[in-house]
């Protein structure tokens, strides 16, 4: 009798795991293109975009295709499932699973959304919904809590959502995004736009001498941090090439919609931005980080980019616009980098800084979109124009989402430093009908929440930190007498338990215990707040060391109403 020998067997079987389909390659190849003829489309970093197609054409993303996408791109299948299963608009269905039904609602449970009736609003159109038909989801922000609320019919959205006007678009079958009216590039340049541009790559203009103007100007980074940015500039000037530009247009903070409305409006001025700051560092290449929550954006900025393509303003391919999935966290630079490099958007250990080490491991700068919108304008008007905009001893202009309990909510370009009562009066038509300020979010859920005795504080960085709070993205959520407070907390833990990406357990661990916590009938305040130490120390990235916020803010300056509701004790 003869033996086989281990490595005999294996030579002689099958391949381990499932086998690979002819067919689920050759539609895949029909679908994405070949691989063999241009092997661009094997790189990892476009294996988000390949789930999008995916996902987009079948409505969900079946094992078999994934084990022929592994193939097709030439990584192990344990790296294509993980990308896909770590973002929230990837549906993965199993070989034994059936597949979702083909039309997806999401309503946005969001706190300016739930403040509007979202929880009402979901709970009808599931008990009205034949789930062999439509599936009926909760979802995170959207970015478009003026109009709370906010529900999705897939790429459409319906604002001011009611259940009859959701079912009527479902019944309709509209489900593609809403049109979008936006400057095209002919009247941008008839209005004076891509002159800087020009003037940056004819010489005429020094990137010191730009640089200087808007340190004059005191710019900044708008989308959360503030950090200066000419800084930024020559951080990663500073480092040796190659290099990359990223704008970040992940805006995926509740509360928070200021890019989607200067993108909608005027793409090509945030594009000139982008493209200066691209030149300024000697980019390589321009990477547009979308939020996959704006469809109709995509498109937009699709069209605008073919524009300046056609035009000769940017070589082909120079400006690549890529799709986020559905993750907050990706909003987190070092987050987003790994998401463009087509991996989870897990946040990276620093230093090194993506300044120094980031896409594809190369010095790369990251701006937010309205930072790079106010490039362009700062040259035309000068920075002395924006920095005497401030107010009560600030400098510049602020982009103020503001939702919730307040007669006109929206973006509101207003003076930095202008303070919650004076925004709520000059910009917004003043409180809700019926509503008496109780309390406001300066800086989206991860800002802090702070009381109504305290609306007179100037609005801008730097100028919060002494109450607990700051001022982010400049995203506004105005409360009343008429809210719940501890709803509040719960919807803000919710989301950010939701939302973390697991990587630490201080977060991973620390967001589902604190909401635990929330959702009692009284609250231990000793534990919350010994596990709001622990969070913020120990987490890796600013989710899980700000998500604590909102909760020392109540318990510091909404003591009275919180023992009054007898969540905590008198004393």
């Amino acid at each position: 009798m003869t033996v086989q020998s281990p490595s005999s067997k294996r030579r002689r079987g099958r391949p381990r795991g499932r086998e690979l389909a002819p067919l689920a390659l050759s539609g895949l190849r029909a679908l994405l293109g070949d691989e063999r003829a241009d092997p661009t489309l094997r790189r990892r970093d476009r294996l988000i975009e390949h789930l999008h197609a995916l996902q987009d054409a079948h409505g969900h993303l079946a094992m078999a295709e994934l084990r022929a996408l592994a193939s097709y791109m030439g990584l192990p299948m344990a790296a294509i499932f993980e990308t896909a299963t770590f973002y929230a608009h990837f549906d993965v269905v199993h070989d034994d699973q059936a597949p979702p039904p083909a039309l997806t609602v999401r309503v946005c449970d969001s706190l300016s959304c739930r403040l509007a009736g979202a929880e009402a609003l979901h709970a009808r159109l599931a008990a009205g919904a034949d789930p062999a038909q439509v599936r009926v989801l909760r979802a995170p922000c959207m970015g478009r809590c003026d109009t709370a609320p906010v529900a999705a019919v897939g790429h459409h959205h319906v604002r001011y959502a009611t259940a009859e006007g959701v079912e009527a678009v479902v019944d309709t079958g509209h489900v593609h995004p809403e049109a979008i009216l936006w400057q095209r590039l002919a009247d941008y340049r008839a209005a004076g736009g891509y002159r800087l541009l020009a003037a940056c790559r004819e010489g005429s203009v020094t990137v010191e001498a730009l640089s200087e103007e808007l340190e004059r100007a005191g710019l900044r980074g708008l989308g959360g941090a503030g950090f200066p940015t000419f800084r930024k500039w020559q951080a990663v000037r500073a480092e040796p090439g190659p290099r990359y530009a990223v704008i970040n247009a992940d805006e995926g903070e509740p509360g928070t919609f200021k890019d989607r409305f200067y993108l909608e409006r005027e793409p090509h001025r945030c594009l000139e931005g982008a493209l200066v700051g691209a030149w300024a560092v000697q980019a390589e290449a321009l990477y547009l980080y979308l939020r996959d929550e704006y469809p109709g954006l995509h498109r937009v900025l699709g069209e605008a980019i073919a524009e300046l393509e056609a035009a000769g303003l940017a070589a082909p391919g120079y400006i690549v616009l890529r799709r986020g999935a559905g993750a907050y966290i990706c909003g987190e630079e070092s987050a987003l980098i790994e998401s463009l490099e087509g991996k989870p958007g897990k946040p990276r250990h620093r230093p090194p800084f993506v300044a120094q080490r980031g896409l594809f491991d190369r010095p790369t700068l990251v701006n937010n979109v309205e930072t790079a919108y106010w490039i362009p304008r700062i040259r035309e008007q000068g920075a002395d124009w924006f920095a005497g905009q401030g107010r009560h001893g600030r400098k510049g202009l602020r982009s103020f989402s503001v939702s919730g309990r307040v007669a006109r909510p929206g973006v509101h370009l207003a003076p930095a430093g202008i303070t919650l009562n004076e925004l709520i009066e000059e910009h917004c038509g003043g409180m809700a009908e019926g509503h008496r300020l109780l309390g406001y979010l300066p800086g989206g859920a991860s800002g802090g929440i702070l009381p109504a005795s305290k609306a007179d504080i100037p609005l801008d960085f730097d100028t919060l930190q002494e109450h607990g709070c700051f001022i982010g993205s400049a995203a506004i959520t105005v409360l009343s007498d008429q809210d719940d407070l501890q709803a509040v907390a719960t919807s803000l833990l919710g989301f950010f338990a939701d939302e973390s990406c697991g990587q630490c357990t201080p977060c991973r661990v620390g967001t589902e215990k604190m909401l635990t916590l929330l959702e009692r009938e009284h609250w231990d305040v000793a534990t919350l707040e010994r596990l709001s130490r622990v969070m913020a120390d120990a987490s890796i990235c600013g989710l899980g060391q700000a998500a604590p916020n909102p909760v020392l803010s109540l318990l510091r300056d909404f003591r009275g109403e919180l023992e009054a509701r007898q969540l905590i004790a008198k004393g």
